[in-house]
């Protein structure tokens, strides 16, 4: 079995180890633990459901990436990674992590504008700085593939 082989078979084991892990959190760890801080801290009880829909947002848009990852790995595996096909699975991520991006930014503005600590602060803008990089950079991948493709294709073509 090559590396490749190797490395797309080990990554589908973690795949379907973190998707089960959202799972768990989706519908387990998050909603318990924002009931369990509007029981401990009552005057932030109005976060609870907020909260939750955030998170849970933002596990699914992980879910999303994972998914489309399977898929691109499925394209790997069958020698179709260079295909229009792979570009709309790249999109799904790209568009996930969009989405993502684009409700911590208003997170981000939010805990700013509300802060009296730098600490959550710095957090935030943390998780917006590396958000952003990893969006450009599956920007940058998408390009990349796209070009792939239309060179296998004229190659293809001359063959």
């Amino acid at each position: 079995m090559t590396t490749e082989r190797w490395a797309v078979a080990a990554l589908r084991v973690f795949l379907v180890l973190l998707f089960g892990i959202l799972l768990v959190f989706q519908f387990m760890s998050v909603p318990g633990q924002f009931a369990h801080m509007a029981q401990e801290s009552p005057g932030s009880a109005h976060l609870r459901w907020p909260l939750t829909a955030l998170f849970g947002f933002w596990i699914l848009c992980v879910q999303v990436v994972v998914v489309a990852t399977w898929k691109l790995l499925t394209l790997v595996r069958e020698d179709r990674i260079f295909s229009d096909a792979a570009l709309v699975w790249v999109d799904a991520i790209v568009g996930a992590v969009g989405a993502a991006w684009a409700v911590l930014l208003g997170v981000s503005v939010l805990v700013g504008l509300g802060a009296d600590d730098p600490g959550p602060v710095l957090v935030v803008v943390l998780a917006t700085t590396g958000v952003t990089v990893l969006g450009l950079l599956m920007v940058v991948m998408r390009a990349l593939l796209r070009r792939a493709t239309e060179l296998r294709t004229d190659m293809e073509a001359v063959i």
